[in-house]
């Protein structure tokens, strides 16, 4: 055998969806890291629908198909590099969620804690402002709210990874 030994690492997983169905945590969690010793730290965030003290019925998200699993991806992969980690999933839900209900989850995978927190932390602060969703309000007393609107205390979030 003639000529120089590769040493390819495979890249790490950076899984996207955007779907209208539940997602599982644990079986996400499980099957990011399934085999990959190399992990050392997990850290997950799920976000849910709030009631708003009980004055809301349900939520309903909408997204610009392509465009948000697009951007999802972009911010998961500056997520992978900027903290080196070891993989990432990123799930919006949308369509009509009630109270309790599952909105989104990240999983962020990296050989320490420091990694994986700041990993979450900065695709959460992204898809926050960076992806194509909108929100609408469904009122407990039956009437339809407006859309919601982005909040400065996202973007002061988002601008604390700008360097």
């Amino acid at each position: 055998m003639t000529g120089a030994a590769t040493n390819s690492v495979a890249a790490p997983p950076v899984v996207v969806r955007v779907q209208r169905e539940d997602f599982d945590a644990a079986a996400e969690t499980a099957a990011l890291t399934e085999g990959r010793r190399q992990i050392g730290a997990i850290v997950t965030f799920t976000g849910l629908c709030r009631d708003e003290r009980g004055s809301l019925s349900a939520l309903e998200l909408e997204h610009y198909p392509g465009m948000a699993e697009a951007e999802i991806r972009r911010i998961c992969n500056e997520a992978v590099e900027r903290f080196s980690l070891e993989g990432i999933a990123a799930i919006h839900r949308v369509g009509r969620i009630a109270p309790g209900g599952n909105i989104v989850l990240v999983v962020a995978t990296a050989p320490h804690r420091h990694a994986a927190f700041d990993g979450a932390s900065f695709v959460m602060d992204y898809l926050k402002t960076s992806a194509p969703f909108w929100k609408k309000e469904h009122r407990a007393d039956g009437s339809t709210g407006g859309w919601v609107e982005a909040k400065d205390k996202d973007d002061r979030a988002r601008d604390r990874w700008k360097e």
